[in-house]
């Protein structure tokens, strides 16, 4: 990858692991670092520390750090700065070691200036603050003279060479320091201190004042150093005893630093009364080296004279002792008056709201809370009672017994939480899986970052050194993934609470934060303990200065007065209750944490919004959700709930909410109920207002009944089982339960019908009576074409497009005029255009004025084309406003000192960046965009207001730009596919857009066999346009293999197949396994060999080498279908679409040879046959078919053995559509319209085939004379060929005509049965026999099922196991136990239960196809079709699937006439019928759900399938 032609600033991880391999780093290590996310800015914020974390060996860390600076010094040479060697050698050390994300450099700051290094502030002067300590290379104030006598003068030594003398050369150096500083600071009353470690006046590198520090292995060195006094004041050592201070050692903290680095500081405290009157002299010490002995200086005077210590001349002295007497009196005076003086009070309670808030008036739901914690005390736990009402996202805790005693126990009182620890958020998957698996924006997460007392498992608590080694780097990840892939940038705040006494691993959490976070913005500090503050700062200081620590911190607060000042501005008040109403018209409590438990359902109570303190709402805020609405976003609670008490404008209902209404009071009616689950679909119009109305509906009928919006994230069975939890909610009578009306979204049909029988199950399970109403669930789909949907259901069914009422429309236009003052004319355009129905002309008009000026070439005018694009085509999509900005060269950064601006009355920050990306956006963005903000994860995003807008956008920008152009410049766009944050959504809506087809099922207007996209760039713009952008979207989206897929796809379509094969091998390639590509690798070359088939078949005279090539190309097909059914995926799909391509292929191929002019006539067609089905080989094509003679001679039994494969299949299914299937669906149309029919058909083209016109014709009287193969194809073409057929013939709704012609088919068996048949032939019969006894009892060929069971015994007597399943099924409907001496049943029903578990996984795709269920009768006659039940139930196909799924049918007394019910048991979830007392048989419930959970006696209907015997309407026993 090119980096070289990149700033280094720009880099992400590829270019850095592309410059790694070149300057010499190991592989391994250069995949550590991609792993870890290591981009051009994090790689110059690299430490050693970092490194060895990684396990880099020492030589690869001095490479790379050594590389990385020479990079940097480049980098600033081309920015001409102009820096001293000495200067830059220094910086190289700062970035190499010790300048870290915490110490608040951006890239620039770096790059841009000289050296910059933190101030640090002085160690309190004369406090014995065992925390405080200094930041290594931080700078102290320049030495200071005398100010005033109280405030210390400072002077400073570095010790840098004396530090590494001997202990006695160091002492007196020490001392020789200390002595002259102190005499002076003595004689001048004033207060002092002396550094030793810090740099002073020196020539080096380091600048003054600079803090190195340096290493002490023996502190008493500098201890016994003061026993030098008595030698240096002989008559005054008292004195100077009680002013010069004990020295104080202060660590010097540095992540790198090897050993311990100090700073030793003394202070001098020259007390009036102590010194008054007095001056002072003294010897000061000096070593000899050659007398190897410690010498005095004669005795003189000293004072200070600016920062310098010097001695008082003798000229000077007099005027000097003149002068004591005035300074003691001062020194007196400042003494006297400095513990008086006033400390200013903080305003906490403010400081805490504006920290919290981001400046707002109160605390609200749309600032995510991150709390950091350690060990609370008892009486600190009942004052955290604000935390229930924040919005806490998750929580750091470093309590061990936070769960059974601490922060967690209690907080559980209130909410459910999730329980996690750090290496749960150690992913290696995509973001949106991790978010999905840890349910993070459901309940709270709740990190135990140090283990857990309590639990079992292995996260036992440790020691700060224990954790740092095993923890720290599981910490970072946590915090990494947390800042920059789940929360936008300014959506959340962390809150440290410091509780108790804390270790390193809590500060090291601040210093993860603050660097991802880059810098202390959004992050707040509270400690009630001032002594905890003390060591907190101190620590934290590495990161965040002193005085920025301060700004951000509450301390000395009590924990109960934060309690009450944050309840005080809590949007929602504390004793906020939640009711749920019940069946005696009363109201019931719903507990928080109840309602928490219920996590896959947001429930709407009664009192939806009453804990809402409407006081602290400005009508600003109270206009901006109204706006939000008008202007085409979700209609929220809040929403409804201020229109209820007028605090905002009254919500339109339209029409359908009437209709929807009346439905609802219906069932609400005893005597019209029928089914316990109903069903109320909505469908509409994209815009029309559908969802708003289910919502209106939720909310007018939450007291009525109770209400939940289902969150299709979590499957069906867990929202039923909160589906049930809220039915029965603090009631005590099942069977007088409200109703639970549920709303479902825009869900696919298959959850839909899950969720119908996994409540229906549940029903059943509690015994409840099928007449009681349980669930109402209220499906709210978008469709393109409602009206048409409504058909298939239409008396639960309603309608809601853009095409208004009389009624309506005066409402609309009265809205629009009474809002036009309120707001702009883009918030309210949405509402104007539903005033207008959308009408296409004034849809033309509004685009029109808008770009009429539009500037063509700017970036916000490009953003709008991308926006529309992804609009116009992908339902739901939308751009993040964080990519928005990224594309807009946004970049927008806030300066330390400005963040602590106070907004009195907004987020001054939030008000900045969103007021900067409004500012930048132009006027026709500014009226095309809305910014939607995500319910769950807060993120912003935007779109346009209307698809039907961005579509009519697209059409009058196409002029400057088609709609092809836009999708390229889109896909190489760098900077969008490259923005990190939302990265997943952003690719998936972008590969949407080229491979998701449209879908009837999904209220699309057609099924399209292209994405809308390429469809419209192929036929309206040019195919090779459509071409080159799958092209491109191929490379973007990393080879991907679906995306050749398509291309190859759209190849062959438009008969470009030698670049379609290239395409399909190349997607082969990539997934070399799977079923769906080698099936468009099938397709290629049966679409290839189709063209060829038709050209050869223009001519009159075709050679055997005229078809050679054709022939390839049909066997390539062939092969690689062969390739695709063989495939492990392929064992998943219910329906192999492989298997008609080679059925396809197969007859087409077959049939071209006969065209072949040496087999074109009758003796042609023989000498084809025995072609194809003996050795024989015509010498006419020996040689030109040389390498086909193996597979054209294998062709009958291939062909057929797909057919019989294509036959269990769906024997085996009911169901054939999948979502997951839907973009890859290669099959006909009428493959899955009606596969069975195909299947029908095909088998008479096949048989057709090889059947000779002598014996076309033959009847029952020949059978004797006809060879095997003669009766097995005619059986074929009438139907009889495979058992799929066979049962297909009763789907006829003539059943006389069904009869008739398995009359025929009977026929052409032979009289000799068990000898003149094989094994499939005999099955085939057998099933014959039991469809015509469905089709027509009465029949003279039907034979007794003795006789029947007699012939079938043989199978019972096959050893081997290659019996195909259908055999099992026979014999299961034969032997059904009538008695309990028949042990056959039991043995075929088990050995079936063990072949079907080989289809187990494609059981989950499909559903189990019941063939026949158990009759009242007895014989044949007590095996009753599938078709016989179906006649019974009347009404629509919607309306009779909607039996069957409520199971309704099973009350229809015609079929309670006709089945059997079944005794049964049921024994540790399992079902079973007892046939004897040594011998039961396990049947399956078609829904586990529907099982009771305890051990009952049952009775049900039995059904019999390719899986086993099956179990419907499982009810427990009287």
């Amino acid at each position: 990858m090119d980096y070289s032609s990149i700033p280094w600033s720009d880099w992400n991880e590829q270019h850095v692991s592309a410059w790694s391999k070149t300057i010499g780093i190991k592989p391994e290590h250069i995949q550590k670092l991609e792993k870890d996310e290591v981009t051009g800015p994090v790689l110059l914020t690299v430490t050693k520390s970092y490194l060895k974390e990684l396990d880099f060996g020492g030589g690869q860390i001095q490479l790379l750090l050594s590389k990385r600076d020479e990079l940097i010094q480049l980098d600033k040479s081309k920015t001409n700065k102009k820096k001293s060697k000495e200067e830059a050698k220094h910086e190289i050390v700062s970035s190499s070691d010790d300048i870290t994300p915490e110490q608040n450099f951006s890239t620039c700051d770096i790059l841009e200036s000289a050296v910059y290094l933190p101030q640090s502030k002085f160690r309190t002067f004369n406090d014995n603050d065992e925390h405080f300590s200094y930041i290594k290379h931080a700078v102290l104030l320049p030495e200071t003279g005398i100010d005033n006598l109280i405030t210390p003068c400072h002077e400073y030594k570095s010790l840098e060479n004396a530090c590494k003398l001997e202990p006695r050369k160091l002492k007196i150096k020490f001392a020789n320091e200390v002595i002259r500083f102190a005499c002076a600071c003595m004689n001048m009353r004033a207060n002092g201190t002396i550094h030793f470690g810090v740099m002073d006046k020196t020539k080096t590198s380091y600048k003054h004042g600079e803090i190195i520090g340096f290493p002490i292995e023996d502190k008493e060195v500098f201890e016994e150093a003061l026993d030098y006094i008595e030698h240096c004041f002989p008559t005054q050592h008292s004195d100077a005893r009680k002013c010069i201070k004990p020295p104080k050692f202060i660590k010097v903290i540095d992540r790198d630093s090897q050993p311990q680095n100090w700073i030793v500081e003394v202070d001098v405290v020259p007390i009036v009364n102590v010194v008054r009157k007095k001056m002072y002299s003294a010897r000061i010490p000096k070593f000899n080296e050659k007398a190897n002995k410690v010498e005095y200086e004669q005795k003189a005077y000293y004072q200070r004279v600016g920062p310098n210590t010097t001695r008082i001349t003798e000229d000077e002295l007099v005027s000097f002792i003149q002068a004591l007497k005035d300074i003691d009196q001062k020194r007196e005076c400042e003494e006297n008056q400095n513990p008086i003086q006033a400390n200013v009070k903080e305003d906490l309670g403010r400081k805490l709201l504006v920290l919290l808030t981001h400046g707002k008036k109160y605390m609200d739901k749309t600032l995510r809370y991150i709390i950091v914690s350690n060990r609370f005390d008892q009486e600190n736990l009942q004052n955290i009672k604000f935390l229930a009402h924040m919005n806490i996202f998750c929580v750091f805790d470093f309590d061990p017994d936070s769960k059974s005693s601490g922060l967690c126990h209690n907080y559980q009182e209130h909410h459910a939480v999730n329980l996690h620890f750090l290496r749960d958020y150690d992913h290696r998957e995509n973001t949106a899986e991790l978010v999905k698996k840890l349910q993070l924006f459901d309940r709270t997460s709740w990190i135990f970052c140090n283990g857990r007392n309590d639990y079992i498992g292995d996260e036992c608590p440790c020691d700060a050194k224990t954790w740092i080694k095993n923890k720290k780097k599981l910490l970072k990840r946590a915090i990494s993934v947390i800042c920059n892939e789940i929360l936008p940038k300014r959506s959340f705040a962390v809150l440290f609470i410091l509780t108790s006494d804390f270790e390193q691993p809590l500060v090291d959490t601040f210093h993860e934060f603050y660097a991802e976070m880059s810098g202390h913005e959004d992050i707040v500090i509270i400690s009630e303990s001032r002594e905890n503050y003390k060591k907190w700062s101190n620590l934290a200081q590495v990161s965040c200065s002193t005085d920025v620590l301060e700004q951000i911190s509450i301390v000395g607060m009590q924990m109960s007065h934060v309690d009450a000042t944050i309840q005080s501005i809590q949007l929602t008040s504390v004793q906020a209750t939640r009711h749920l109403p019940v069946s005696n018209n009363g109201l019931c409590f719903l507990k928080p944490v109840d309602e928490d438990s219920m996590l896959s359902l947001e429930v709407v109570r009664v009192d939806q919004c009453d804990e809402t303190n409407v006081n602290f709402m400005e009508q600003e805020q109270i206009q901006k959700i109204e706006r939000y609405f008008y202007q085409g976003g979700k209609i929220d609670w809040l929403n409804m709930w201020l229109a209820d008490r007028n605090q905002c404008g009254e919500i339109i209902k339209r029409d359908a909410y009437a209709e929807i209404n009346k439905m609802l009071e219906d069932l609400e009616q005893t005597d019209s109920l029928k089914r316990s689950i109903e069903n109320i679909n909505i469908y509409h119009q994209p815009g029309s207002g559908g969802s708003t109305v289910a919502r209106q509906i939720l909310w007018n009928w939450r007291k009525k009944v109770r209400c939940a919006v289902v969150k299709q994230l979590y499957q069906a069975a867990t929202v039923c089982e909160h589906a049930v939890q809220l039915w029965n909610y603090e009631e005590v009578d099942k069977n007088s339960c409200l109703p639970v009306l549920l709303l479902l979204e825009d869900c696919n049909v298959n959850y839909q019908d899950d969720l119908r029988r996994e409540l229906s199950n549940a029903v059943t399970t509690m015994k409840i009576s099928s007449l009681k109403l349980c669930f109402i669930i209220l499906c709210c789909k978008r469709s393109l074409d409602p009206e048409r949907m409504c058909k298939t259901l239409p008396l639960r069914t309603v309608a809601v497009t853009h095409k208004l009422s009389p009624t309506e429309k005066k409402l609309f236009s009265k809205k629009a005029e009474a809002l036009k003052p309120k707001f702009e004319a883009e918030f309210i355009l949405t509402l104007v255009l539903m005033s207008k129905e959308f009408e296409q002309s004034y849809v033309t008009d509004c685009v029109k004025k808008c770009v009429k000026e539009i500037d063509h070439s700017s970036l916000q005018t490009q953003l709008i084309k991308f926006v529309a694009l992804l609009n116009s085509h992908i339902e739901d999509s939308y751009l993040s406003v964080s990519h928005c900005e990224a594309f807009l060269g946004l970049g927008i950064h806030f300066d330390k000192s400005d963040q602590m601006a106070e907004c009195p009355e907004s987020s001054w920050a939030d008000e900045v960046r969103h007021q900067t990306f409004e500012n930048s956006l132009s006027e026709q963005a500014r009226f095309f965009f809305i910014q939607l903000k995500s319910s769950e994860t807060h993120i912003f995003s935007v779109r346009i207001i209307h698809n039907l807008i961005a579509k009519e956008i697209l059409k009058q920008l196409s002029s400057y730009q088609s709609q092809s152009e836009i999708a390229m410049s889109l896909l190489k766009d760098k900077v969008l596919f490259d923005h990190r944050f939302g990265r997943e959504e952003f690719r998936k809506f972008i590969r949407d857009l080229f491979i998701k087809r449209t879908k009837k099922s999904k209220g699309d207007p057609n099924d399209s066999w292209f994405s809308p996209l390429i469809e419209h760039v192929s036929e309206t713009e040019d195919l090779e346009k459509a071409i080159d952008l799958l092209k491109e979207a191929y490379t973007r989206f990393d080879e991907d293999a679906f995306v050749a897929q398509q291309l190859a796809r759209l190849l062959y379509e438009n008969k470009c197949f030698e670049e379609a094969e290239i395409w399909a091998k190349r997607a082969k390639s990539r997934l070399p396994q799977h079923t769906y590509i080698l099936d468009t690798l099938g397709q290629v070359y049966k679409k290839w060999f189709y063209g060829k088939h038709d050209a050869i078949n223009q001519k009159d005279h075709i050679q055997p080498e005229d078809v050679t090539d054709i022939i390839d190309t049909a066997l390539k097909g062939i092969i690689t279908f062969r390739e695709s059914e063989k495939c492990p995926q392929s064992q998943t799909v219910c329906l192999n679409n492989s298997y008609f391509g080679e059925v396809d292929i197969g007859c087409r191929l077959l049939e071209l040879l006969s065209y072949v002019d040496i087999f074109s006539t009758s003796e042609g067609k023989r000498k084809l046959m025995n072609y194809l089905l003996t050795d024989y080989i015509p010498k006419e094509v020996e040689k030109t078919w040389q390498k086909f003679h193996g597979l054209l001679k294998g062709m009958k039994d291939s062909i057929r053995n797909a057919l019989e494969c294509i036959s269990e299949d769906l024997a085996r299914f009911q169901n054939y559509s999948s979502e997951d299937e839907e973009e890859f669906d290669e099959g006909e149309p009428e493959t899955v319209n009606n596969p069975r029919k195909w299947l029908l058909r095909k088998s008479a083209v096949y048989a057709k085939l090889f059947i000779s016109c002598d014996i076309a014709d033959i009847g029952a009287s020949d059978t004797n004379t006809v060879t095997p193969l003669m009766r097995q194809m005619k059986s074929f073409q009438l139907g009889g060929g495979n058992v799929t057929t066979i049962l297909y013939l009763l789907s006829d709704k003539k059943k006389q005509r069904a009869g008739e012609k398995l009359e025929e088919i009977i026929s052409l068996f032979p009289a000799n049965l068990k000898r003149d048949l094989d094994q499939t032939e005999l099955i085939n019969f057998i099933f014959c026999q039991i469809a015509l006894s469905c089709a027509s009892p009465g029949s003279g060929k039907i034979l007794a099922i003795e006789e029947l069971q007699d012939l079938s015994r043989q199978f019972c007597s096959e050893k081997r196991t290659a019996l195909p399943d259908t055999t099992y099924l026979l014999l299961s409907l034969l032997f059904w136990p009538e008695d309990p001496r028949s042990n056959i049943a039991t043995n075929v029903i088990k050995t079936l239960h063990r072949y079907s578990e080989i289809k187990s996984a494609a059981s989950r795709k499909g559903r189990i196809f019941t063939h026949f269920l158990l009759g009242k009768a007895r014989g044949l006659n007590k095996i009753v079709h599938k078709s016989t039940i179906e006649k019974f139930c009347k009404g629509t196909l919607s309306e009779r699937r909607l039996k069957w799924k409520g199971g309704e049918v099973w009350t229809n007394p015609d079929v309670v006439k006709v089945l059997k019910r079944v005794t049964g048991y049921t024994d540790s979830g399992n079902l079973f019928v007892r046939v004897s007392d040594q011998s039961n048989i396990r049947v399956i419930p078609l829904f586990n759900a529907s099982l009771p959970s305890s051990n009952e006696n049952v009775t049900f209907y039995l059904g019999f399938s390719l899986h086993g015997v099956v179990a419907f309407d499982i009810k427990v026993a009287e």
